[in-house]
């Protein structure tokens, strides 16, 4: 990895245009014990896609600040901590226009209040599109009541006054209040206008841009209890679930009564619950006074289970199925461009390929748990959610009380990505403590985990493309086999009409075909783009191969001849779509960072590959270099990295974390991880049959930000997809066979 506290590299690219503004409301009031309460009235946004456009209409989202007689300032975090940095990025934004100085910040995590804060979510790669200018413009309208509230008590015009490091300053007469002082008499000021309070120009930020530690780091370094694993509660029980190992299972009989009897063991009973796996599933629980007694009963639980339709299910049988369908039309057409098969007809060269990627669980460090208190019909939760209003919604649901009765607290996260947004464990444990009668904490184990999760669903794509003597791609067609639920493609598992190179060849088609699924799917880190970026990126640096040019010249090339309109989905805003100059403009820093016109010079055994990828409004292309040893064994090397997230990098050392996160995240998926069903349930158990990247598999990963003119988008996400193909890519330079199916299979890569 990159050594602590070094800068991630920037490339400025000249701006022509300032991003669009958006409504804010803002409200003042005086904070008890005094001081300065300021509320906003934050837009809302439908989805990440449309993260920078002027909305009509727009659902609040609230932010408060509150500045302490002493200068202390608080800012409220809203949404969840996830490991994102959101809860020290978003402060940021208020305090540099607030001009404070950061070491008088301090950041305190908001319960779900959706009257006062609006959508609590974390997901998407949103934070930053939907909060970079509305943030900003609260902490300018603090700054200007602050301000205000001086030049009254100077008799000056708020014009003659400056501000640093929250005082207020009077040049001409040397005169200076500090925050602190000023708070209660601004609070009685009105608010001003903030479609026209006055932001700083970028050259000034003091804030923004420097690379500042997590507001969380120490605590959690330390030990200190923030993790929703860590909640205590008085008189709090432990409580596991055992879940049917088959999806859609429900219990038929238990020996709940011998359980009962067991040391520790508080109580245990079946859990009726229903079919759908977004909502309390059937079980039985354990509660106990320790999760160690709780734990070590359920070892001697007997069930036997009703396993349903889905244990008729398998990854074998799923592939077979594929390969059947392959060999007919696609059931239906996602695009048609041109005559694939007219241009097929008069191609050079044409080659097919099938490739296949497996399910993905998300491996949160920290397993799922919940903590919950039932009494008189109100429900209090404590819990890890990147979704704390939809948990609270199921919660209700499984209760059948008023929504208004479920107070969640959100606890910081060990690890989302995308898997806290389905909040099952929370309706879990809200039933159990409701049937105890006490609080109760539920908690996964590993295998819990591993076995019970809303899975990246697996995918089987079959391409053929075509080339011209030149070397030109001029037709390229994909049956994609994936999941659904009838005619319903199952969640995740999609393919939009717009992927890359939809748009970029004249003669192309996409066909799906669906396979019926038992197994509950959902997002994990990058949806969609995580696999298809393997798929279509890899099966480009193919035709180059075939077409006998360099992949970085084919890929420009392919760059460069755009068709119009070119829209990011059906019915999507235009601006919004891929911009082909913004993914060039990757490619060709990180080919020069990395030196990939001198791959040649490589030793044998050792090569380099090169991929790019638009999603979540980021732009990143990658360079992996790789050595494959004799005994099939791969090492990466290193990864270069080039990213376009627009004109600001917020905070540089958590961006680059991200950044260097997403791509050993992207390396872990590429090696290991897959997960097998075999008769409707899950083969893996443990890191020891899903192995995470360890730490001497994690290469060294050299990031470049290039600046450009749009407004700053989120990272979390457009990082990791190029990582993969790169690194497959790279494996064919070394070796010259190509990974067509992942995780990547070793023991096809020994050489004799």
């Amino acid at each position: 990895m990159t050594a602590p506290g070094r800068k991630a590299a920037v490339t400025s690219v000249q701006p022509r245009g300032a991003g669009a503004s958006r409504r804010v409301f803002l409200t003042a009031s005086a904070a008890l014990g005094g001081g300065l309460l300021l509320h906003a009235v934050l837009p809302d946004l439908a989805c990440a896609e449309t993260a920078h456009r002027r909305l009509a209409t727009a659902r609040p989202l609230n932010a408060f600040i509150a500045i302490a007689p002493d200068g202390i300032v608080t800012i409220i975090a809203k949404n969840p901590e996830i490991g994102q940095g959101v809860k020290t990025m978003l402060p940021m934004l208020i305090a540099e226009e607030l001009d404070v100085d950061w070491k008088d910040v301090r950041t305190e995590q908001a319960d779900l209040d959706v009257a006062k804060y609006g959508r609590q979510f974390a997901g998407g790669s949103t934070a930053t599109p939907l909060n970079w200018e509305p943030m900003r413009r609260v902490g300018a309208a603090g700054r200007a009541m602050l301000v205000a509230a001086a030049a009254r008590i100077w008799g000056v015009a708020p014009s003659a006054c400056s501000t640093a490091a929250g005082i207020v300053h009077h040049a001409a007469s040397g005169r200076t209040l500090s925050y602190g002082v000023l708070v209660e008499k601004a609070a009685l000021l009105p608010v001003p206008n903030l479609e026209t309070v006055r932001l700083k120009d970028p050259k000034d930020f003091t804030i923004i841009g420097q690379p500042l530690p997590g507001v969380d780091n120490r605590s959690i370094v330390t030990g200190k209890p923030l993790f929703g694993i860590d909640v205590a509660s008085p008189g709090m029980l432990y409580a596991v679930f055992e879940k049917c190992p088959v999806f859609g299972g429900k219990v038929g009989r238990a020996n709940t009564d011998a359980i009962k009897r067991l040391s520790g063991v508080r109580d245990a009973f079946v859990v009726e619950g229903g079919n759908n796996p977004l909502g309390l599933v059937g079980g039985v629980a354990i509660v106990a006074d320790s999760w160690w007694a709780a734990s070590k009963a359920r070892k001697q639980l007997q069930v036997t289970w009703d396993e349903g339709p889905t244990a008729e299910q398998s990854s074998a049988g799923f592939a077979s199925a594929a390969q059947e369908l392959a060999k007919r039309p696609p059931a239906r057409w996602l695009r048609r461009d041109g005559d694939a098969a007219a241009a097929f007809a008069r191609a050079a060269r044409t080659i097919e390929a099938a490739y296949f990627y497996p399910f993905l669980a998300h491996l949160d460090l920290e397993p799922q748990n919940c903590t919950a208190r039932v009494r008189a019909g109100k429900v209090e939760i404590w819990a890890p959610t990147q979704d704390p209003e939809g948990g609270a919604r199921m919660v209700a649901a499984t209760l059948r009380v008023p929504e208004s009765n479920v107070l969640v607290h959100v606890t910081r996260v060990g690890g989302g990505f995308g898997r806290r947004l389905r909040n099952d464990y929370m309706a879990e444990a809200a039933w159990i403590a409701r049937q105890v009668g006490r609080p109760v904490k539920l908690l996964w184990s590993r295998q819990d985990d591993i076995q019970h999760d809303f899975y990246r669903p697996a995918g089987f794509h079959f391409l053929k493309g075509g080339v011209k003597g030149d070397g030109t791609l001029v037709a390229l067609t994909d049956h994609f086999v994936t999941f659904g639920h009838g005619d319903q493609v199952a969640a995740s598992a999609g393919l939009g009409q717009t992927e890359f190179p939809a748009q970029f060849v004249d003669n192309l088609e996409f066909g799906m075909s669906l396979l019926p699924l038992g197994v509950p799917t959902g997002p994990l880190r990058a949806p969609g783009a995580n696999a298809l970026a393997f798929v279509f990126q890899s099966f480009l640096d193919e035709l180059a191969h075939v077409a006998g040019k360099d992949p970085l010249a084919f890929h420009l090339a392919l760059l460069g001849r755009r068709r119009e309109p070119l829209n990011a989905s059906a019915g999507s805003n235009p601006e919004h779509g891929l911009d082909a100059g913004r993914l060039r403009g990757v490619l060709e820093l990180v080919a020069e960072k990395s030196g990939w016109t001198k791959r040649h010079l490589l030793p044998k055994g050792t090569g380099m590959g090169i991929a790019s990828y638009f999603c979540h409004l980021g732009y990143f292309a990658e360079v992996v270099r790789a050595t494959v040893v004799s005994s099939g064994t791969v090492k990466v090397d290193k990864v270069w990295v080039a990213g376009d997230i627009g004109s600001q990098i917020i905070n540089p050392s958590n961006a680059e974390n991200q950044v260097q996160g997403a791509v050993l995240d992207g390396i872990g998926e590429a090696l290991g991880q897959a997960i097998t069903i075999e008769r409707g349930r899950v083969v893996e158990a443990n890191f020891d049959t899903v192995p995470l990247l360890r730490i001497h598999q994690a290469p060294p990963v050299e990031v470049h930000f290039r600046i450009t003119e749009h407004p700053p988008t989120g990272l979390g996400e457009p990082a990791l997809p190029p990582v993969i193909p790169a690194l497959c890519n790279a494996i064919f330079a070394a070796t010259g066979k190509r990974i067509r199916s992942l995780p990547i299979d070793t023991t096809q890569l020994r050489r004799a």
